[in-house]
């Protein structure tokens, strides 16, 4: 039977992330992933790495993720093509600029520095910007990287430090007997450690239930697409603000010339089948959307649109932190299609509780506790 510290079930980038930390702070390892690393939420979304428009509880763990944004290259030896372009939230109306500018400056509180950019300002710095936006804001530490090279990148500089990465490693058991948890994995047997992280996505509210731990999670699927490359004109990840789902869009250039782009709905998404759908009036919409924000892109072609499986909760907040029924169980899932930025820094928040008992970063929010009936 084999043994180690702590066990962490998901490998998405939280729990890659949480196994390069957990090693960081000389804690024996095992990651396991039911599919492949990455395969899931963790390398279907769209890249984001923002600090706002988040929760404001969450910007101090957002902000630890930036520095470790910012370190990769010397952490993991990998940028995962991390650029720190900057990221512009735009808006169509007055209220929902009152909105951002009453952000941005509760922002400053946690250490984020953002700029409100008037409408002039927005036409001359970022000319090909619709006529209907009358706000903008602006942060120049934000950015975006490649979901599909990150969380793969985070897990073998984890191997590479010693963590025992499982791939194709279904957990089809789970429960604690004295002082150890006894982990059931299809295809390797049975594990054993005194401390277990559940970051399974869409599918641990599956595992939480079996102690005790119920959650309202639901599933959903991105809707995201790609275009054909276009002459490099646009750095920054730009967003639009608003309250309504169809006219939320985000779009960002990488440099090989392509857009990739997402937002205006979700669609349907399943854990048993494991398969979301794209849904072609959901794309269309998108692109009305896109069209609306940079009328430029007028005439250019999809040639890819894909979905994946993301979880949500209905406060649009994350369970993170220990079990309240279970010792030495965690949880850090339901990312509510937010959690690429905060990846990394929920991996060394995790780690450093699990390794220390406590953390310094704040995250009674995300208790699981609060699910309690």
């Amino acid at each position: 039977m084999t043994a180690a510290d702590v066990i962490v079930i998901g490998g998405g980038i939280m729990g890659a992330s949480a196994a390069f930390f957990l090693r960081q702070r000389g804690k024996s390892v095992i990651l396991l992933e039911r599919g492949l690393v990455g395969q899931q939420a963790s390398g279907v979304n769209f890249g984001n790495v923002r600090r706002q428009g988040r929760h404001l509880h969450q910007l101090p763990l957002a902000n630890r993720s930036r520095a470790i944004w910012q370190s990769l290259p010397e952490l993991i030896g990998d940028d995962c093509e991390f650029v720190a372009a900057g990221h512009l939230r735009v808006c169509y109306s007055r209220e929902q600029a009152d909105r951002m500018e009453a952000y941005a400056r509760d922002a400053r509180d946690y250490g984020l520095d953002l700029e409100m950019v008037s409408p002039n300002a927005l036409r001359e710095r970022f000319p090909y910007l619709g006529r209907e936006i009358v706000a903008g804001c602006y942060d120049p530490t934000g950015g975006h990287a490649n979901p599909r090279l990150t969380a793969p990148a985070i897990a073998r500089a984890a191997r590479r430090a010693g963590a025992d990465v499982r791939e194709e490693a279904e957990v089809i058991g789970i429960g604690k007997g004295g002082e150890d948890f006894v982990v059931e994995v299809a295809g390797y047997g049975v594990l054993r450690a005194p401390a277990v992280l559940i970051t399974a996505g869409a599918w641990a509210g599956k595992l939480s239930a079996l102690f005790g731990e119920p959650v309202p999670l639901a599933v959903h699927g991105p809707q995201m697409t790609v275009t054909e490359p276009l002459p490099y004109r646009i750095e920054p990840t730009i967003g639009v603000s608003t309250p309504h789902l169809r006219e939320t869009v985000y779009f960002r250039q990488v440099k090989r010339g392509n857009i990739i782009c997402g937002g205006h709905a979700r669609g349907p998404a399943s854990i048993e089948t494991n398969r979301a759908t794209v849904l072609p009036e959901a794309i269309v919409g998108q692109m009305e959307q896109l069209r609306r924000a940079m009328p430029g892109f007028a005439k250019v072609s999809i040639i890819r649109s894909w979905s994946g499986i993301e979880s949500y909760l209905p406060d649009d907040a994350p369970i993170m932190g220990p079990s309240a029924t279970t010792p030495g169980l965690f949880y850090a899932f339901g990312f509510c299609g937010a959690g690429f930025q905060i990846g990394p820094g929920v991996g060394e928040t995790m780690a450093e509780l699990i390794a220390t008992g406590e953390t310094g970063v704040p995250i009674a929010a995300c208790a699981i506790s609060r699910f309690r009936t």
